[in-house]
């Protein structure tokens, strides 16, 4: 991957990540909404005195990272390097290698373009009113006569959850198998389970809230899931950026060495 896109890829997947935590303004701004109870998504609904800021964040973090993960899966599809001298003898290389070699790294760029897309997605569909918060809403939605932006949005979310989850298990394993982004390779197993203990227990929050059962939490249990999201691909851009820098520092001591 030529390095300036590799920069790219990884100030854009940063970017992303920041722009997706945008929510932990309603720490310090009166949003009307319980964190422990209401969904994210409910910062962008349509009645919302915020909506306009939270659904313009979701917007640019997918399409930030959409276009990282594209820079991304467009360099593992790419030839690692130049092809070797007839003769000489090959040498494996961490990483290198066609795409087909590389699969892990294919399906784990493609679902990351996925969440990045159905993130994006999900800002052009955002919730009428805030369930939640709003009894009437509620009850609306119950009895179906709520807009169909809403089973359109909580299909763009589920798409986005599963992106973001293979992602995570898929670059997380190219990380270590591959031996690329020591960072990654280090913090990938433990975020993605906290992520999976973190969705296992939204999914329950939800069931259990339809159920009538309470709420679980929910809200607490989709904000950790959405910040270690956040902090996965952060970490993710850091691996990337840091992959680059290092092949750039080995490179002039090669040289050194063939001179």
């Amino acid at each position: 991957m030529p390095k300036k896109a590799t920069r790219a890829s990884a100030v854009l997947l940063f970017l992303g990540a920041l722009a997706y935590t945008a929510w932990v303004l309603e720490a310090v701004v009166r949003t009307g909404l319980d964190p422990v109870r209401a969904y994210v998504s409910e910062l962008a609904a349509a009645d919302q005195p915020l909506g306009g800021l939270f659904r313009a964040t979701d917007l640019t973090a997918g399409l930030l990272v959409l276009a990282g993960a594209a820079l991304g899966l467009l360099a593992t599809r790419a030839p690692a390097g130049p092809a070797p001298e007839p003769g000489a003898p090959r040498r494996a290389r961490p990483g290198a290698g066609p795409a087909a070699r590389r699969p892990w790294l294919l399906a784990g760029w493609a679902a990351l373009a996925l969440f990045g897309a159905a993130t994006a997605l999900d800002s052009r569909l955002p919730l009428s009113c805030a369930p939640t918060a709003d009894p009437e809403c509620a009850a609306r939605e119950t009895a179906g006569l709520v807009p169909a932006t809403h089973t359109a949005h909580a299909v763009s979310s589920s798409l986005a959850v599963t992106g973001a989850l293979v992602a995570m298990a898929a670059l997380t394993l190219a990380a270590r198998r591959y031996g690329l982004w020591r960072p990654l390779a280090r913090t990938g197993p433990a975020l993605l389970a906290l992520e999976a203990a973190a969705t296992a227990w939204t999914l329950a929050a939800v069931a259990a809230s339809e159920a009538g059962r309470g709420p679980w939490a929910l809200g607490a249990g989709q904000r950790l899931q959405v910040l270690l999201v956040a902090v996965w691909t952060g970490v993710l851009a850091v691996s990337v950026a840091r992959e680059r820098a290092g092949a750039g520092e080995r490179t002039p001591r090669r040289e050194r060495a063939r001179g």
